[in-house]
This record gives structure tokens, C-alpha cells and sequence, in this order.
């Protein structure tokens, strides 16, 4: 008897626990998804504000993403709508969660993953932590106590912002550099880790159950890439039935300069090197016929108001 009255204290207890829990992540998350409301990445989590299933192209990966390609090019050239969901140094939990947000309201049809941060450890206890932010959002926003409103309390989360650039990060300056042969053919393959290759599994589940193609792009750069990585997510794309583009085999379809299209050295490219990048992915996109032209769609006016802010921008250099 003393037992079983043990235990049900212990469940009531864990029961009141979890309420108390879920009551604060309902009062703490961010009630839009802006810097002043609390959002977390705010550039990436502009995707929240874009209207309903109006994203042809979502992007997933760390700084190579964000740096290589250019929805507003993608959009002048073709019309597609594209946003970045990228951000520095991007674990795959966090790009999980991330995409599960954005299917929150969008149904894209094609998702493209930047391969870079297949290959970044994801540390245990991150993993778990993420998991539990993803249920319960007061284990991320647990510091915003600080900034509570009135409108916290008693109003509805409606996400309203979104970035004219959908993502991408501009970046003019030039920093050269000689990249040697840094694609030579190798036998090996570089090891991924088996809880990465889970959460990739996972993210093509989700795009299976949600009529997306999934696709594996490695940006160019000579610093973070080399053939025993693309070897490695070439073996991962076979046994996942995936298309997987390395942009870095296709130095005659993109003519990267490494003396002029890069801003540090051959880490990332620059806006010239993302030009060239984005003009190959536009005709490849074109090529599979799954997008739509939407320019002279009026549902889409703001996108054409967007690419004028940022022609302005890019003209100048």
C-alpha cells in the first residue's frame, strides 16, 4: 500500500510537472518570429512569415548554404520561389527542426540539403536537448522570463516577418585563393556519423510524406570539401534513392574563379560565386519540370518588389 501510494505521488507528481511544462512553453515561445518577439535565427526562421505554400525551394544547411545560393537570382531568372533556411555552423537537429517548422506552413516541392553539415557531429546531449525544445519550446526560450509582455499572455502567435533576401547573406568582398587539386579522385570515403545518417533518413521521410524531392548538394569550396567526403554522401545518396549534386565536380557547368569568387579564402564563395552557383541550379530545376513560373502570377507581387531592394543593393557592388 505504502508503495502504490508512492508511485501515484510519483505520477502525480511528473503529471503536474509536465503541465507546468507545456503551460510556460506555450507562454514563452516567441508570439512572431522576430528579434524583439525573442525568435531564435531570425533570418531563417523568416520562412514562418512567407504565405502559405508559396515556397517552391527549400534550402537546408549551415553557412555554405546561406552563402551559395540566391533565391532572388533563382526568382529574376526563372521565377521559382526559393528560401535559406541556413544558418552558421547548422547541426542536423537543428536543421530537422528547422524543417519541421517550415512544414508547419509550406509544402515545398523540392528540398535541397547542403552536404557540409552532414558531416558535423551532432554531441549527445545537444541531440537530446533539441528533441525536447522541438515539444517543449520552454527549454529554448526558458531565458525570455526577462522579456515577457503582455501580449505573451494574452496573444496568439501569428508570424508576420519574412527577409526580402529569403535567406541569403550578401557578401561582396573579394579573398582569393589557389585551390589545388582538392577534387582528385580518391578510392576512400569519408565515414558519416550513423546519428547524422539518422536524422537524414528522417528529413527524407519527411519530405516523402509531404511530396518533396529530396536533394544533396555539395557547394563549391575547396576548404570544407574534398572527394572522400563526396564519396561518402554519393554512397549515402545511392542507397537512398536521392539526387545528390557536387558542385564541385562541375567546374565547367559553374566557372568558379578562386581568385575573385570567394570572400575568405575558399571557405565560402562570394555573391559572384553564388551567382554562378544559382544560375546552374536554375537550369537544373527547369530541367526536372517539377516548378511553376510565378513572375506574372499577381500572388506573388511582393517577390517582384523584393528583387528590386536587392538589385539595388548587388548593382552597387
Amino acid at each position: 500500500m505504502v508503495k502504490t501510494k508512492r508511485v501515484l505521488a510519483l505520477v502525480g507528481f511528473l503529471a503536474g510537472l509536465l503541465g507546468i511544462l507545456v503551460g510556460l512553453s506555450a507562454l514563452f515561445v516567441p508570439k512572431n518570429n522576430m528579434s524583439e518577439f525573442g525568435m531564435e535565427e531570425v533570418t531563417a526562421n523568416g520562412i514562418l512569415g512567407e504565405r502559405e505554400n508559396s515556397i517552391d525551394v527549400l534550402v537546408l544547411g549551415d553557412s555554405e548554404a546561406y552563402s551559395s545560393i540566391t533565391p532572388m537570382d533563382l526568382w529574376r531568372d526563372k521565377g521559382y520561389t526559393a528560401y535559406v533556411c541556413g544558418t552558421s555552423s547548422q547541426t542536423l537537429d537543428y536543421t530537422l527542426e528547422l524543417f519541421i517548422r517550415a512544414l508547419e506552413n509550406q509544402k515545398p516541392k523540392v528540398v535541397i540539403l547542403e552536404t557540409d553539415a552532414i558531416y558535423r557531429e551532432v554531441p549527445s546531449r545537444k541531440a537530446i536537448f533539441t528533441r525536447l525544445a522541438n515539444h517543449l519550446a520552454v527549454f529554448r526560450y526558458h531565458n525570455r522570463w526577462k522579456t515577457l509582455s503582455w501580449n505573451d499572455f494574452l496573444g496568439e502567435t501569428h508570424f508576420t516577418w519574412t527577409d526580402d533576401w529569403k535567406g541569403y547573406r550578401y557578401y561582396a568582398t573579394i579573398s582569393g585563393t589557389n585551390p589545388g587539386e582538392y577534387m582528385k579522385p580518391v578510392e576512400t570515403a569519408a565515414e558519416i556519423p550513423e546519428r547524422n545518417i539518422r536524422y537524414v533518413k528522417e528529413i527524407q521521410r519527411l519530405c516523402q510524406e509531404n511530396g518533396a524531392c529530396l536533394v544533396f548538394l555539395s557547394a563549391p569550396s575547396p576548404v570544407n570539401w574534398n572527394y572522400a567526403r563526396h564519396n561518402g554522401i554519393q554512397a549515402l545518396a545511392q542507397e537512398m534513392g536521392c539526387e545528390y549534386l557536387d558542385l564541385n565536380l562541375k567546374q565547367d557547368q559553374i566557372p568558379i574563379d578562386w581568385s575573385k569568387d570567394t570572400r575568405d579564402k575558399g571557405d565560402h564563395l562570394n555573391h559572384f560565386g553564388a551567382v554562378k552557383v544559382t544560375h546552374y541550379l536554375a537550369g537544373w530545376l527547369e530541367e526536372t519540370g517539377l516548378l511553376t513560373d510565378h513572375r506574372n502570377d499577381e500572388n506573388y507581387a511582393k517577390w517582384n518588389d523584393a528583387l528590386k531592394k536587392y538589385e539595388a543593393v548587388v548593382e552597387k557592388g
